[in-house]
């Protein structure tokens, strides 16, 4: 198929995005990867009066570290992100989800920032960010906003980003000294999650879990934050015991809609199985 007629704009500096957003408001979409625009323009699931290509804005894209948070600038292409020396050092959990995604080929040309504010709850990034207490950097006509990722993802493709806000930054903690680990299943290489866990560990001398932060995707509308499976373990030597609590926590705490491809009971279960694997894996 082809997609629907439109205005090309490309802007090579932030406040000219700013300025294209201001003029065409929800009439405008910014294109920047397009492995997910572009099928939806062309399934004409989304008519644009205008696509804002914001590869030519060098400000948005690129990787860096301020004290002990990691910046990941929004354009970043994930191919280069799952590949960052510095984000396997300070960061590892982005490459380790990074590596579930769709194919190389995709990875190439899709951002990390694009796959954040399309917002699929199968996506790996948002579970991520939710696990890792991201902070999303906008930007508009009224200024800069600094969004929690709890409150950015609002339900399925939907985000508290306004229509002439563009997302400029993700801001992720330093996990040095935590363990980190992302889990998935999928019925083929590069499909969908039918459920995946990212898992941040952080163990004390004594070899029990000093803190732990899980979150899940592909069983909710929105990233899913397992808290009931985060107290489970903590305080406890990551056994078997402790993981096997922690699981029955996980697959109690989501309400998964059925599909053709899974119900919402194998769902659960699987979250379960992959909670108690992440937990060991992230703990070694």
């Amino acid at each position: 198929m082809k997609p629907p007629p439109f205005s090309y704009a490309r802007p090579q500096t932030l406040p000219d995005v700013i300025s294209c957003l201001a003029s065409w408001g929800n009439d405008g979409k910014i294109l920047a990867g397009g492995q997910s625009l572009i099928p939806l323009l062309n399934l004409r699931l989304a008519r644009p009066a205008v696509v804002i290509d914001i590869g030519g804005v060098d400000s948005l894209s690129g990787i860096g570290a301020e004290d002990e948070t990691v910046v990941i600038r929004a354009a970043t292409r994930q191919r280069h992100a799952e590949r960052s020396a510095r984000l396997r050092s300070l960061c590892p959990l982005v490459g380790q989800a990074l590596s579930h995604v769709a194919h190389a080929q995709i990875r190439a040309r899709g951002t990390v920032g694009g796959s954040l504010a399309h917002a699929d709850p199968a996506s790996e990034l948002p579970a991520v960010a939710v696990a890792l207490d991201a902070e999303f950097i906008t930007q508009g006509p009224a200024g800069a906003r600094t969004i929690p990722a709890p409150e950015f993802f609002l339900g399925p493709y939907t985000t508290a980003l306004a229509d002439d806000e563009v997302l400029c930054e993700i801001r992720l903690p330093a996990t040095t000294g935590h363990g980190t680990a992302f889990l998935e299943l999928a019925r083929r290489r590069g499909d969908y999650a039918l459920a995946g866990v990212a898992a941040r560990v952080r163990l004390d001398d004594s070899g029990r879990v000093a803190s732990a932060a899980l979150a899940a995707c592909g069983v909710g509308g929105v990233p899913v934050r397992l808290r009931a499976a985060e107290q489970a373990v903590t305080g406890r030597r990551p056994d078997d015991a402790a993981v096997r609590d922690a699981a029955g926590e996980a697959s109690g705490e989501v309400s998964p809609s059925p599909d053709v491809h899974a119900d919402a009971a194998y769902r659960r279960r699987l979250l379960g199985t992959l909670v108690a694997r992440a937990i060991q894996e992230a703990a070694r």
